[in-house]
């Protein structure tokens, strides 16, 4: 199985930078999702590494080898895009015994090979149909066993489930994972789903404007991310603005701009350092005393109700009710409110601000 090594790897379109010097390595048999907002360089990265597109500086190893120069056809990759690309006038198995037809395989073989994959991704009966004849997520599938039918070890996804229906989506990010793991194979995944990528992956690279955030995994991006940027990228959250105005083991108290004071685990600023403090809602909870919030919106998500508020401090705030305790919140309503200490990640306050450290772009 092989490993990827990206060395400095800028594209360059005249002016714009598409991908900024990014030093990336992917171990054997590693599923690592690239996530990141439309724009920041995902798709043009993991084309760099096909060889769809040549890096303007840098280097490519795919299993040690330098792929410089080395055509797409010759990198022994699997690749599924965005846009379900099958031939319309071939049936089911001919799409996937496609690759081993271009490796001159015998008919036989050809036919071999492309009932063990779709017997893989469960789409066996429906060998002799035409794409027109399959829903989306079934013609998707043709195209994950197309890509697994070459029998390449590097596996390469390019936002391969977007142009699905939100369910389909769910059950097939599962199905992804599942062949992958079960094949042994190093994977990339494109995608602009937070969820998606905490749900497939053994590691997530985070980008941003043409460079890598961070990397770690699910957990770590969700728990305890290093960037600001990451924290409300990854999922949801609410960013306190204060200063520290007490350190001891264990425990720092931050002031908001009313005066109250959220209490926080670790931290690693100073005492009167400026700082935001980044809370989960679902680690946010009504109390006795604490952060005074007045209820703007209350939203029913299903298994819980999502309270938005204003607090004192004029920073916006969320916390989750399960369903089952019923909605005992209403507009207008003030409520006090405290956070878990241990789920709170502090981060020296962006000179830029919040809303520059955070924005898309």
């Amino acid at each position: 199985m092989p490993t990827v090594q990206l060395s400095k790897v800028s594209v360059i379109y005249g002016s714009v930078v598409a991908v900024d010097e990014v030093d990336l390595r992917i171990e054997d048999g590693e599923y690592v999702t690239i996530l990141g907002p439309s724009g920041c360089g995902k798709t043009t990265l993991i084309r760099a590494i096909a060889g769809i597109l040549v890096p303007t500086r840098g280097e490519v190893f795919i299993g040690e080898k330098n792929m410089k120069g080395v055509p797409i056809e010759e990198r022994d990759i699997g690749y599924v895009f965005q846009n379900i690309a099958l031939f319309p006038n071939m049936t089911v198995t001919n799409n996937v015994g496609y690759g081993p037809r271009v490796h001159e395989k015998s008919k036989e073989a050809q036919v071999e090979i492309a009932h063990k994959y779709l017997e893989l991704v469960k789409l066996l009966e429906k060998m002799e149909m035409f794409p027109s004849e399959l829903c989306g997520g079934e013609q998707q599938k043709v195209s994950l066993a197309r890509a697994l039918a070459t029998g390449a070890k590097l596996l390469l996804l390019d936002e391969p489930l977007s142009a699905l229906d939100a369910r389909v989506r769910v059950d097939l990010r599962y199905e992804l994972r599942r062949l992958v793991k079960r094949l042994g194979l190093t994977t990339v995944h494109v995608t602009h789903d937070q969820e998606e990528a905490m749900s497939v992956s053994d590691r997530i690279v985070v980008m941003r404007a043409g460079g890598i955030v961070e990397t770690g995994t699910p957990a770590q991006l969700y728990t305890r991310p290093l960037d600001i940027f990451t924290a409300n990228f990854v999922g949801e959250t609410n960013l306190f603005e204060g200063w520290v105005t007490h350190r001891e083991e264990g425990k720092s108290a931050i002031e908001l701009r009313d005066g109250s004071i959220i209490d926080v685990a670790t931290c690693e600023c100073a005492e009167g350092d400026a700082v935001v403090v980044s809370v989960r809602p679902e680690f946010v909870f009504p109390f006795t005393e604490g952060m005074r919030t007045r209820i703007t919106q209350t939203i029913y998500m299903g298994n819980y109700w999502r309270i938005v508020g204003m607090a004192a401090s004029e920073d916006t705030v969320e916390f989750d009710v399960p369903v089952a305790e019923g909605n005992l919140y209403h507009e207008g309503q003030e409520v006090y409110l405290m956070v878990n200490r241990k789920a709170a990640v502090v981060y020296q306050r962006p000179r830029e601000g919040i809303a520059e450290a955070v924005k898309l772009e």
